[in-house]
């Protein structure tokens, strides 16, 4: 393989992993940054309450920081593997590092 193709197929990558993640942006129901607190909120909580196989940590904060569309995160949330509060930590956290 040539030495512009190898450099080709790299912009090709690159393109494509720029693409995924603005399209993985764009179909954000919230903001990175309420995602960002989401996730400490549950890191704490979950450190001294059992996970009850629920999204209850998760939906009491929805609900206190006004997040008006907590139904479309919920399943958004279902959609990245978090069924329960324990794994929104352990599955969706991984796409925000």
């Amino acid at each position: 393989m040539s030495k512009s193709e190898k450099e080709r197929r790299k912009q090709l990558l690159a393109d494509l992993r720029q693409k995924a993640a603005a399209e993985f942006e764009k179909s954000l129901p919230m903001s990175r940054e309420n995602f960002r607190q989401l996730l400490d909120f549950l890191d704490d909580e979950l450190q001294t309450k059992e996970c009850d196989d629920k999204l209850t940590i998760t939906t009491t904060f929805l609900h206190n920081h006004n997040i008006s569309n907590v139904e479309q995160v919920l399943r958004w949330l279902a959609g990245h593997g978090g069924y329960c509060d324990c794994e929104v930590l352990a599955n969706v956290e991984e796409h925000f590092e």
